[in-house]
């Protein structure tokens, strides 16, 4: 019993030096997603460190890349990350795939579906449990205060006033609060997402011509990540 307690207490050691190395750190990861209709640039949340961790360990092992946006719906989000999608026929079915493992749900009341906001796909798990591997981007739309008022009852989680004004002033996807893992943000090419919404698509979802994606990883100061993109880190 006392060895594993050491190892117990070990353990939460080590987490809480990587959890303050993380803060302290003075430069962050930018994830580009490049498509044929242009390229999109992402940050991805501390506050979800295993979707973070194995985000970025696919794209670097180039995972992603040759895979498809294969779920598209216009004022909601664009959907990709299924293996399948990778040299699948014109009138395939995707979005069953998977890469063999779920990660655990990190949420976070502060971290919500607005635009622009990448959010991890999942099946219908009682401990809503993400897919190791599929993910969608935020398209979203803006909302009435009655119309988000409906919106926000159906979330698994009471909204924020902040996040409300956001909801009705940049748009979003509020009823998904609570219910998937958000853990990043595109900071750059927000107009892509709204390029690839709007694609032709056929009954399923599935843009009529494919939208392959290719994904990498560069690390950058955060000082040059505000400066270049706007993005403002928290103190």
């Amino acid at each position: 019993m006392k060895i594993r307690k050491s190892i117990l207490l070990a353990f939460v050691c080590l987490y809480s030096l990587s959890v303050s190395a993380q803060k302290k750190s003075k430069k962050d990861e930018v994830v580009t997603i490049e498509t044929d209709l242009g390229s999109m640039k992402l940050i991805l949340f501390d506050e979800t460190p295993k979707h973070k961790a194995n985000f970025l360990k696919l794209s670097n092992e180039k995972f992603y890349d040759g895979l498809l946006f294969h779920r598209v719906i216009d004022a909601f989000m664009i959907q990709g990350g299924d293996p399948d999608s990778r040299n699948a026929k014109p009138d395939e079915m995707l979005g069953k795939g998977d890469n063999g493992y779920k990660i655990p749900a990190e949420f976070s009341p502060k971290l919500f579906h607005q635009k622009g906001a990448l959010a991890a796909a999942r099946d219908n798990n009682p401990a809503k449990e993400s897919s190791g591997c599929q993910f969608y981007i935020v398209q979203g739309r803006k909302w009435s205060k009655n119309d988000l008022d409906k919106q926000a009852a159906r979330a698994a989680r009471k909204l924020t006033d902040e996040q409300r004004k956001v909801y009705e002033t940049i748009g979003g996807t509020p009823h998904l609060d609570g219910a998937y893992t958000v853990f990043g943000q595109v900071i750059d090419g927000m107009e892509v997402v709204d390029k690839i919404g709007a694609v032709s698509k056929d009954e399923r979802d599935r843009p009529e011509k494919n939208i392959a994606m290719k994904v990498s990883v560069k690390k950058m100061k955060k000082k040059k990540i505000t400066r270049k993109y706007g993005w403002n880190y928290e103190a």
